[in-house]
């Protein structure tokens, strides 16, 4: 990318304000050496200080004890921003998290996650709690399923000895595709305070139980080595992977939201009008509507892609035979930014038939001269601003690892081998049939084109 003149310039103003000191995590010699830098500086003794730890995990806890010790500001704020993962399990994520509370208030604790960072994500708040449209059929009543996607189309490419220790649902699904999940599922909150956004969000997981195993399906790429193209080798022939790895790199998990909204019975109430009185009876002739949040995710699929996706009930009544899909709204992440609603529409020209298209909100057209920032350009400039609304707070963070901690710990206790799937395949069909058959539909007759032609 070839840079202007201009940016040249604010690069250079840029790197001139940069310094560097080395030390050892552990040796607190190595801090006061930061601090007296620090301290050295135009207004150093009175500035704000931000530390971002991003490190390995297992060394959060000797820094974070040095800065606390010898590197705070006295007269500034300071702010501590920790990279994910938090932990590997519900037990190790309460440790780091009471260490942490020890040394800093919970207002100077910045817990990032770049997924909170990214407009379509940012854009749900909005999309849902400003649009008068939406409020009525964001429920059980209207929606049938949820179904929340990451798909990546390489593998580990050299970094499976890292990716081993957590696995595709440490990786993926517990942090990025559950805080998509609570922005979609919460109730209103009060405000757009940063705590009273996330007090909804951590009663949303409190509502779900922990995963069940018979709702989850686990896979692991292997190679597709047919001489098309470049060579793609397997999860295990990577050689920074330990022999005979039982780690998924690909998952397909079932949750349910247990709550008024998503959870509930359907009954029927027949009315009896008499001269004197109305009479009501309830013979509850349907049974439990659950509406499942389907959480995907894996490495060397088909295709890049992050999205939510909402379907929603088919039309009462039907006098097309058949002819009508479900109703989606899709919002689509990652690349190619959009929101699209899928619906039906009659075929042009002398047919009386449905057909299927799309109400279209695509931001390269929409949007032609606007560059969006990136996540963490977002997310550090919300650090600095203190604004917490985009970050992932203690009991939210405690709540995430008690619905996915049973099932990991189960995995590693059996270390059952996961579905095989080839690298560059859609996964594992068993993910397919999950889907159907908690109630999602799938056509087949429609794909969405992006970018579409402008003039």
């Amino acid at each position: 990318m070839k840079i202007t003149d201009e940016e040249s310039d604010c690069l250079d103003a840029f790197f001139s304000k940069n310094s560097y000191i080395s030390g050892r995590y552990d040796d607190s010699n190595s801090f006061n050496k930061l601090h007296v830098h620090l301290s050295s500086l135009p207004d150093g003794g009175e500035a704000n200080r931000l530390f971002y730890l991003a490190l390995p995990p297992t060394v959060y806890q000797s820094v974070t004890t040095n800065i606390s010790a010898h590197c705070i500001s006295h007269k500034g704020w300071n702010r501590v921003i920790v990279e994910k993962p938090f932990g590997r399990d519900l037990q190790s994520s309460q440790e780091l998290s009471s260490h942490l509370s020890s040394l800093f208030k919970e207002d100077q604790i910045y817990r990032i996650d770049h997924y909170l960072g990214k407009e379509m994500v940012q854009n749900l708040m909005v999309l849902r709690f400003g649009n008068r449209i939406f409020g009525p059929i964001w429920n059980r009543n209207s929606v049938s399923c949820v179904v929340l996607t990451f798909k990546e189309p390489f593998g580990t490419q050299g970094r499976g000895g890292y990716f081993d220790d957590f696995g595709i649902i440490r990786d993926v699904m517990q942090n990025h595709l559950l805080q998509i999940l609570c922005l979609v599922a919460m109730e209103t909150p009060a405000s757009t305070n940063s705590n009273d956004v996330r007090d909804e969000k951590v009663k949303v997981l409190k509502c779900v139980a922990p995963v069940s195993g018979s709702d989850v399906v686990l896979g692991q790429y292997v190679g597709d080595l047919r001489g098309e193209g470049q060579a793609r080798f397997g999860y295990l022939d990577d050689p920074t992977v330990p022999d005979g790895s039982c780690t998924p790199t690909f998952a397909t998990a079932v949750l349910y939201v247990q709550n008024e909204r998503w959870d509930g019975e359907n009954n029927s109430l027949i009315f009896c009008f008499t001269y004197r009185e109305v009479r009501i009876f309830d013979f509850n002739t349907c049974s439990s509507i659950r509406v499942p949040f389907i959480l995907r995710c894996g490495k060397a699929l088909n295709e890049r892609k992050a999205e939510l996706r909402l379907q929603f009930t088919d039309v009462p009544g039907d006098i097309f035979g058949g002819r009508c899909q479900r109703n989606e709204l899709v919002v689509r992440v990652q690349p190619d930014e959009a929101i699209y609603l899928k619906m039906m529409t009659k075929r042009p020209g002398v047919y009386f038939s449905p057909e299927e298209t799309e109400l279209d909100l695509t931001y390269k057209s929409r949007y032609k001269n606007v560059k969006l920032p990136d996540a963490y350009e977002r997310l550090i400039l919300d650090v600095f601003s203190g604004n917490q609304m985009h970050f992932v707070r203690s009991d939210e963070l405690r709540e995430a690892w008690r619905i996915f901690t049973p099932l990991l710990h189960k995995m590693e206790q059996e270390k059952t081998p996961p579905i095989a799937y080839t690298y560059g395949s859609r996964g594992p069909t068993e993910a397919d049939d999950l889907m159907r058959r908690v109630g999602f539909h799938y056509g087949g007759t429609y794909k969405w084109v992006q970018p579409h032609s402008t003039i």
